[in-house]
């Protein structure tokens, strides 16, 4: 069983370059319309050079999995700001999507929390397709090989079985380009391992599972009973399945959702002995605050404290 670990959007070992550099709707209102969009220009071409930085960052230190930020553009998906983030920018699309395909990362995205495909709201639905919208032809304009973007289940106004039926009636009307990109995510309050299971199993799309998010809201499954049937739900899909990793911020029920800086290595160390029965390849998102800093203490742990075989800096196996 081989298993990559990534890190989310920002190196905190390139003193912490963004990539989402970005500019707020009340910010661009203040300024004349040729101004705003010379700023706009300026952050979105300091964006994609730090986004390059990251990658060659990640190449250079065997990273193989990385989930990019969602702030490439800033301002993209606001319904009253209109202009053209694909073609002028083809250059850095191209450089970057090279870099990224001739060295085989596999990267992804998250829409943010404003993405909620089962809301009530019709407004809220119809920008929430925008922003799915704005991810598919960014995923698309870097070329990258079978592009994903992780979306959880959403809203459960009316109740979970309401809730549901929603999403599935949305996701029917979204186009096939986007349905073949989209993966689904437990929460840590709703939409537990069980909902989102079923939900996948309809919709056919693969389920992320996340490890925190599975600590902070379950009925006491046993995670060992589902891993199987959640990996299996890629068995049609070129890619390996995926897992987010986080450690809660303090064990006490009101910090225990928030994100701690580092990742527990003898909770890690647990949920791989758990899994390891399937002996089954997957890459895992460590997503603690301390980003790759964090990736790579939690290697140095394992090494210490494991007979994982690493294969690189960031992959071993059990």
């Amino acid at each position: 069983m081989r298993v990559r670990l990534g890190y989310v959007s920002i190196s905190k070992a390139l003193n912490g370059i963004s990539a989402s550099n970005t500019l707020t709707y009340t910010h661009y209102m203040k300024l004349d319309s040729e101004l705003a969009m010379k700023l706009i220009d300026k952050k979105i071409i300091s964006n994609f050079e730090n986004l390059e930085k990251i990658i060659k960052y990640n190449i250079k230190n065997n990273i193989h999995f990385y989930r990019m930020t969602s702030n490439l553009i800033p301002l993209a998906t606001h319904q009253k700001v209109n202009f053209e983030y694909i073609r002028k920018y083809n250059k850095f699309y191209n450089k970057i999507g090279k870099l990224i395909n001739d060295n085989n990362l596999r990267v992804d995205t998250h829409p943010d929390q404003y993405c909620v495909l089962n809301s009530t709201k019709s407004d809220i639905v119809n920008s929430s397709i925008s922003i799915l919208k704005f991810h598919k032809n960014m995923l698309k304009a870097f070329k990258i090989k079978n592009p994903k973007m992780i979306l959880h289940v959403g809203s459960s106004v009316f109740g979970k079985k309401n809730s549901m039926k929603r999403f599935i009636n949305n996701f029917n009307t979204l186009d096939d380009e986007i349905k073949k990109m989209l993966i689904i995510e437990n929460d840590d309050k709703i939409f537990n391992i069980i909902d989102v299971l079923d939900l996948c199993t309809k919709i056919n799309v693969p389920m992320v599972l996340d490890y925190h998010h599975f600590m902070c809201n379950n009925s006491g499954e046993c995670l060992k009973n589902y891993v199987e049937k959640i990996f299996n739900t890629w068995n049609n899909d070129e890619l390996v399945p995926k897992v987010h990793f986080s450690s809660p911020k303090n064990k006490t029920k009101k910090e225990f959702r928030s994100h701690h800086d580092y990742v527990d290595s003898d909770e890690f160390i647990k949920f791989i002995e758990d899994v390891k029965f399937l002996n089954r390849d997957f890459d895992i998102m460590i997503e603690a605050k301390m980003k790759d800093d964090a990736l790579f203490r939690l290697v140095r742990e394992l090494k210490y404290k494991t007979n994982y075989k690493f294969i690189d800096d960031t992959t071993f196996e059990v």
